[in-house]
C-alpha cells in the first residue's frame, strides 16, 4: 500500500459479477400459515419464508425493500473445507468471496439509513471478510467484531482448542445508528453495584466520580476539610477527580459521601435512578449470556422438534435475541437469508418483529416450517419464550421464486417461458423495467406506475397501427405509457405517448437467464482460469 492508497481486496474472479435476473415472488398458500385467532392486538401476520437461492431471492426483494430492512442478520457457510449434511461448506476460497460480496452488495442496499448488518464467521474467513465489508459498507461504519464463545467445553486433539465465533457487526451509517441502537438491560449483577450506605432517601447509589485519579493538574491538589475535622490531600503523583467546584456542589445537594465516620475520602454519589435505563454491550458474549450450540441442540431443538434429524450447529435464540434487541425494535424488518433452522424467523417473531428468512434446502421444509408453527401456535416453550412472555400467535406467506421469465424453445430461440400466465408476466416486466406492479380493476393498459402519469402494458399480442393508435387515445396527452409487446407493426414515432418495446428483445442482454442457482456450491459455478503468473489472493 502506498501514500494514501485505498486497502483492497482482490482475488481470482473478483471481476466477474452476475448479471441477476430480479425474478418475482409466488405465495403457495397451502404452506403458508397462520394462527386461528388472534392472541394479543400486536400479532403479525405478514412475514415471509422465501423457499429458493438466497441471492437470486435478495435480487428479487429489492425494488420492495431497499432502505427498509432495519437488522440482517447471517450465518453463511464458513467455508471450513469440511462437509456439512445441509450445507456444501467447501467453496474455493476466491469464489466464496465473490459469492458474499454479491449478497453483501445486495444487503447493503436494502438496509435502512439507521439499519445494521451482524454476520457469524469463524476465523478462516473472519479477516477477508471483514476487509471485503469495509469495501462495501465503509470502513467508518464497522462497528465492532463482538466475540461469542459457542462452546464451554474443550478438545484435547486440537493445537489450541477453538470455543469461539466472531460476529462482525457493520451499520449502514454509523452515526445514525449509533444514535438509534438499544443498549442492553441491566443484569442483577449491575443492579447490585448500586448499593445504600447511608439510607439516602434518593435510593441505591454507586460511586461517580473517584476520589483521585492518577492525572490531573495541579489545581486538582487542593485541601479537603472531612467531616471529622481531618484534612486530606492527594498523595504524590494523584489528583482528585473532581474540581472544588464540583465537591462543594455536591456537599451542598449531599451527595458527598465520606464513609460512615465520616473519615474516608470523598466520594460523589451517582444515583441509580440518574443513571440511563440500560448499558452498552460489550463485545465478550459468554455462552453463560446468550447460549451455545449444544445447549440450543440439546436443551431447545430436540424437544422442539424430536423426530427431525437435528442440524450440528444451531444457534441459539439468546444470542439471536441479543442482537435483535440492540439492532431492531417491535415491528421493524429483520432479513436472514442463510435460515438454517430457522432461528432467526423464531426469534423475531417472539419478539414482535416482521421478519424475512430465505433458504434453498429441503430443511426450509422439513426443519423451519415446523419449527414456525410451533411458535405460532404457542407450543414452543424453550429459547426465549418464558423471558419475553410468547403466548404464541402471527403468521407467515410461503414464497417460492418464480422460474426464470426466459427459456430457450427447441430451436435455441430465448422466447417467454410457458409458466408464465399473463399477470406473472406483467408482474415480470414490471419488475425489469422498474415499474411498481399495481393492475387496475377498471383500465386493462394500466397493469403498473412508475409515477401517478406514467403507467405500464404487458402484453404478447403483435399490436398492430388500429390497436396501438386506440391505446394513444385512451392514454391522452397528460399521461405516458410503456407497452411492452411481443411485436408490433407501425412507427413508434406516429404515438408521442407511448414508448413501445419488443419482449423478448429489449431485455435478453439484461440478466443471465435460465440461471437458477447461485448458492455456496462449488459444482454448480464456473471456475476463472487464474491470470498468468497471479494465484491465490492479495492485497492491493
Amino acid at each position: 500500500m502506498k501514500g494514501n492508497t485505498k486497502l483492497e481486496l482482490t482475488w481470482i474472479g473478483k471481476e466477474n459479477r452476475p448479471k441477476l435476473e430480479p425474478r418475482i415472488l409466488l405465495e403457495d398458500p397451502e404452506r403458508s400459515y397462520h394462527a386461528a385467532h388472534r392472541v394479543t392486538d400486536h400479532d403479525i401476520f405478514d412475514n415471509r419464508l422465501i423457499f429458493g437461492d438466497n441471492l437470486l431471492a435478495l435480487k428479487a426483494l429489492e425494488q420492495e425493500f431497499t432502505g427498509k430492512i432495519k437488522c440482517i442478520f447471517i450465518d453463511p457457510p464458513y467455508n471450513t473445507g469440511s462437509a456439512f449434511e445441509h450445507y456444501d461448506d467447501g467453496v474455493e476460497h476466491s469464489i466464496w468471496l465473490s459469492l458474499m460480496r454479491d449478497r453483501l452488495e445486495i444487503m447493503r442496499r436494502l438496509l435502512s439509513d439507521d439499519g445494521s448488518l451482524w454476520i457469524t464467521i469463524d476465523d478462516n474467513e473472519a479477516h477477508y471478510l471483514k476487509v471485503l465489508c469495509d469495501e462495501i459498507y465503509g470502513r467508518t461504519n464497522f462497528v465492532a467484531t463482538c466475540v461469542w464463545e459457542k462452546d464451554k467445553g474443550g478438545r484435547g486433539d486440537a493445537d489450541i482448542s477453538l470455543s469461539h465465533d466472531n460476529i462482525l457487526v457493520f451499520s449502514k451509517d454509523h452515526a445514525i445508528w449509533s444514535d438509534s441502537r438499544n443498549l442492553l438491560p441491566r443484569s442483577e449483577v449491575q443492579i447490585g453495584r448500586f448499593k445504600n450506605l447511608d439510607n439516602d432517601p434518593r435510593g441505591a447509589w454507586r460511586q461517580g466520580d473517584d476520589g483521585t485519579a492518577k492525572s490531573g493538574t495541579e489545581k486538582q491538589r487542593f485541601p479537603v476539610t472531612l467531616p471529622s475535622g481531618r484534612v486530606v490531600t492527594p498523595p504524590p503523583g494523584r489528583y482528585w477527580a473532581f474540581s472544588p467546584q464540583t465537591l462543594e456542589q455536591a456537599r451542598a445537594e449531599g451527595r458527598a459521601y465520606f464513609g460512615a465516620d465520616g473519615d474516608r475520602l470523598p466520594i460523589i454519589k451517582r444515583y441509580l435512578t440518574e443513571v440511563r435505563e440500560g448499558v452498552a454491550p460489550r463485545t465478550w458474549w459468554s455462552a453463560d449470556e446468550v447460549g451455545t450450540n449444544q445447549q440450543a441442540k440439546r436443551d431447545h431443538l430436540n424437544k422442539l422438534l424430536p423426530d427431525i434429524e437435528r442440524f450440528a450447529t444451531p444457534k441459539p435464540e439468546g444470542l439471536i435475541e441479543r442482537i435483535l434487541h440492540i439492532a431492531s425494535n417491535q415491528g421493524d424488518w429483520v432479513l436472514d437469508s442463510f435460515a438454517g433452522s430457522g432461528t432467526t424467523g423464531a426469534v423475531a417473531h417472539k419478539m414482535g418483529r416482521r421478519w424475512i428468512m430465505v433458504e434453498l434446502g429441503e430443511h426450509c421444509h422439513t426443519h423451519i416450517i415446523p419449527r414456525l408453527k410451533k411458535v405460532i401456535d404457542g407450543e414452543d416453550k424453550g429459547g426465549i419464550t418464558e423471558a419475553v412472555g410468547w403466548k404464541g400467535g402471527g403468521g407467515f406467506r410461503y414464497y417460492h421464486l418464480a422460474p426464470s421469465l426466459l427459456e430457450k424453445d427447441k430451436w435455441g430461440n430465448w422466447v417467454i417461458n410457458k409458466a408464465y400466465n399473463p399477470a406473472m408476466l406483467a408482474q415480470a416486466v414490471c419488475k425489469l423495467e422498474g415499474f411498481t406492479y399495481a393492475p387496475s380493476d377498471a383500465v386493462y393498459w394500466q397493469q403498473g406506475h412508475s409515477t401517478e402519469r406514467d403507467f405500464i402494458y404487458v402484453t404478447t399480442q403483435n399490436l398492430n397501427h388500429d390497436q396501438l393508435q386506440a391505446l394513444s387515445d385512451e392514454v391522452g396527452e397528460e399521461r405516458t405509457l410503456l407497452v411492452m409487446c411481443s411485436a408490433f407493426r407501425g412507427k413508434p414515432g406516429k404515438y408521442p405517448n407511448l414508448t413501445i418495446k419488443k419482449i423478448p428483445k429489449t431485455v435478453l442482454s439484461r440478466c443471465e437467464w435460465g440461471h437458477d442457482d447461485y448458492s455456496l456450491k462449488i459444482e454448480n459455478l464456473p471456475k476463472a482460469p487464474p491470470p498468468p503468473g497471479q494465484q491465490g489472493l492479495e492485497f492491493s
